[in-house]
This record gives structure tokens, C-alpha cells and sequence, in this order.
């Protein structure tokens, strides 16, 4: 892909720019102006010569914005989408309901703001799925506060392992409330002999943010734990994983 089609200004066909949406009269026949043109090239040739860590939040979501806002100035939106969720990360976490409700956001933008999402998902999983855990333990970390960190309900995955400690499945099985989700220890042996995998690894998040294990997550590892051992398969770990953090609990005694 050239640089030139990975910052079009062309908007995806299935939606309308949000500007175009909002006043599509006005919108026909206006030219960028110059002064925004000039900003977004700045932008992209900092982002070309620098990468993101050259960037701001601020700036790195209006290069998201321009694709879907082709004549506008995105730097407002930009600015009111981190008041609202607080960093880069969670802007484009953020439920689609919620993003709904900033102005100046519609389809367009809900739709660029997800695709980024998306792939990044999808780049996490492909350096975590099929490698050894043990080696890619960092990468798996990353996953997890990747996928898990910024949602605003529980949510119970297993990384299942092979006898190489490969990981060869990872799922999601079961969601919850803000602070509660349903985990039946059966159910994840279970799962884990139709895989035919050899070690788990639970994962689970905390809306709240905090990842200390509350007494219920201690006493259900331990259930799990116990049905593992009693069919040969290895707990190697549950990670809690909080807004900027995760807790391991080998790491921490509780295993």
C-alpha cells in the first residue's frame, strides 16, 4: 500500500463523509481550504518521518478524522473525543453508542474509528496466536490490554496451550456485568479436552480499572485450578487486566 492511498482523503463508499451527511448541500463543490490542507500535509509528513510516537494524541486521532471529514478543520472533534474518553486508546475503544453521542460523529467517523480498532486487534493476535506463551510473554500482555482493557464489562477469555506451550485457541467465554462475570469450571475443562490443549491461561478485565483480584476471582481460580489438576491439564495463569496495568496471579502468590 503507498502512502498515498493510506491517507486518502476519500471517504469509504458504504458512508458518507459526516460533514457531507450533516449539510450535503453546503457541502457540494467546496474546496479544502488552504490552511487545513497545509496542516493535514504537516501532519502526515511528521507522521511519515517521526511514526506516532512523534505525535500527540490529538494529532494522531485527526489523522484517523481526515478520511471521514474531508474539508473540515477535525482539530475540535479531536479535542472533544479525548475530554470525553481520556486518551487515544480509549477513544477508539469506546462503545459505538457512546461515540454517537459526541457531535460532530456519524457514520463516517464511527466507521474509521472501528476499522483502526480492528486492526489493531487483529495485529495483536497475530503476534501472540501460534507462537510459544512462554517466549511471547510480552506480546501477550499486549494482547490483552489491547483487546480487553478499555471495555465496560467483564469479559472472560481462555488461552488455551499445547504441549509446547503453543497457543493454538483463544476464547471468549462469557460476558458480564460492570463488575461481574459468570465463570463455570466444568465448562473450561471441558473446552480445554475438545481442543486437546495440555495448559490454560484465564483471562479476564476490570472496567474499573483496578486489576486486584476481588475474593471471587481468587476462590473461582482456585475451582478452576482444581479441575485442571484432576485432569492433567496445567493452570499456567489468570491475569486481570486493568486500564493501564494487568496482575498475573503467578506472578503474584495467588497461583
Amino acid at each position: 500500500m503507498t502512502h498515498a492511498h493510506a491517507f486518502s482523503e476519500i471517504a469509504l463508499p458504504l458512508f458518507a463523509s459526516d460533514e457531507a451527511t450533516a449539510a450535503p448541500q453546503a457541502a457540494v463543490g467546496l474546496s479544502q481550504p488552504s490552511y487545513i490542507r497545509d496542516h493535514r500535509q504537516r501532519l502526515r509528513s511528521r507522521f511519515l518521518e517521526g511514526g506516532a510516537q512523534a505525535m500527540p494524541d490529538y494529532e494522531l486521532l485527526e489523522l484517523v478524522l481526515f478520511r471521514a471529514i474531508p474539508r473540515r478543520d477535525v482539530k475540535p472533534l479531536a479535542r472533544a473525543l479525548l475530554d470525553r474518553f481520556g486518551d487515544f486508546n480509549a477513544v477508539i475503544s469506546a462503545p459505538a453508542d457512546q461515540l454517537l453521542q459526541v457531535s460532530g460523529i456519524g457514520d463516517a467517523v464511527l466507521c474509521e474509528l472501528k476499522i483502526i480498532e480492528a486492526a489493531a486487534h487483529r495485529l495483536a493476535r497475530c503476534r501472540v496466536m501460534q507462537r510459544p506463551v512462554i517466549s511471547s510473554w510480552d506480546a501477550v500482555l499486549d494482547y490483552c490490554q489491547t483487546t480487553m482493557a478499555h471495555r465496560d464489562s467483564e469479559q472472560f477469555r481462555i488461552f488455551f496451550l499445547d504441549r509446547k506451550n503453543v497457543l493454538i485457541a483463544d476464547e471468549e467465554q462469557a460476558r458480564g456485568t460492570v463488575d461481574h462475570v459468570p465463570v463455570y469450571p466444568r465448562e473450561v475443562v471441558k473446552r480445554a479436552l475438545q481442543l486437546n490443549a495440555s495448559a490454560l491461561i484465564l483471562v479476564h478485565n476490570h472496567p474499573s480499572g483496578d486489576p486486584t483480584p476481588s475474593q471471587e476471582d481468587i476462590t473461582m481460580t482456585r475451582k478452576v485450578q482444581d479441575a485442571c489438576e484432576a485432569l492433567g491439564i496445567t493452570l499456567h495463569d489468570h491475569i486481570i487486566v486493568g486500564k493501564s496495568c494487568e496482575l498475573s496471579f503467578r506472578s503474584s502468590g495467588f497461583l
